[in-house]
């Protein structure tokens, strides 16, 4: 099977609408690969701040995105992937509000996505890939024959991060959190280089309101994999 004749499942939306879920348990249940394709940019992003390269550096940038040493390592049940950038675990260093910041602002640089885009083609490995990100079915695999665009209001997935913050001993501000939400989107939204969206043959799932049970059981409907 050469790697184009591998199936792909892609698993585009916004940050919070429980993407990184959905898409391990689908990986899990089907016994495929997993590309959690913005761990990358937060690696990037993380990498970059660690050899002191301006996020405004757009050459450095790529230069960092090029040679990043990146492996995504299975896990149990309930728990993330453990991401490896150079052999050390980052999984929790990648997740903070400030790496998805900068991840943000290194993800609109065109170049920056290029640098990537090969590496993330390269995860399309036999049995199959389930590829986790904002434009997965749009740009890296728009040739994937089953693509999912999973949503949720605005209010559900600042609702669903404050959990998670609240319950790993974070203190935070939901106000605050929902107003990062939303500017991350309105960035993410109208940017130049690959907008969220969904891709025209893509069925849009909204989770507001859906158990985890519930949105996998019409994803995997969705991939025709029920």
């Amino acid at each position: 099977m050469s790697d184009s004749q591998v199936p792909v499942i892609t698993v585009d939306g916004p940050g919070g609408s429980g993407k990184g879920t959905i898409t391990q348990m689908l990986a899990r249940r089907l016994g495929w690969h997993l590309l959690d394709s913005g761990a990358l940019y937060r690696l990037t992003a993380l990498a970059a701040v660690r050899q002191q390269v301006s996020l405004d550096d757009e050459a450095g940038l790529v230069s960092v995105a090029s040679r990043l040493d990146v492996s995504f390592l299975p896990t149990g049940d309930g728990e993330p992937v453990r991401v490896m950038l150079e052999g050390e675990d980052v999984t929790k260093e990648i997740r903070t509000e400030q790496t998805g910041e900068n991840a943000s602002r290194v993800a609109v640089m065109q170049p920056v996505r290029d640098a990537l885009l090969q590496r993330q083609r390269d995860f399309r490995k036999p049995p199959g890939l389930v590829a986790d990100g904002r434009d997965m079915g749009t740009v890296v695999f728009p040739d994937a024959p089953a693509k999912i665009f999973l949503t949720a209001t605005a209010e559900e997935r600042a609702r669903r991060r404050y959990n998670q913050l609240k319950q790993a001993g974070v203190d935070v501000n939901i106000d605050a959190l929902l107003e990062e939400i939303r500017a991350r989107d309105e960035r993410d939204m109208n940017r130049e280089a690959a907008p969220l969206k969904p891709a025209e043959d893509a069925q849009v799932i909204d989770s507001t309101g859906l158990s985890i049970e519930e949105v996998l059981d019409r994803c995997m409907a969705a991939a025709g994999q029920a």
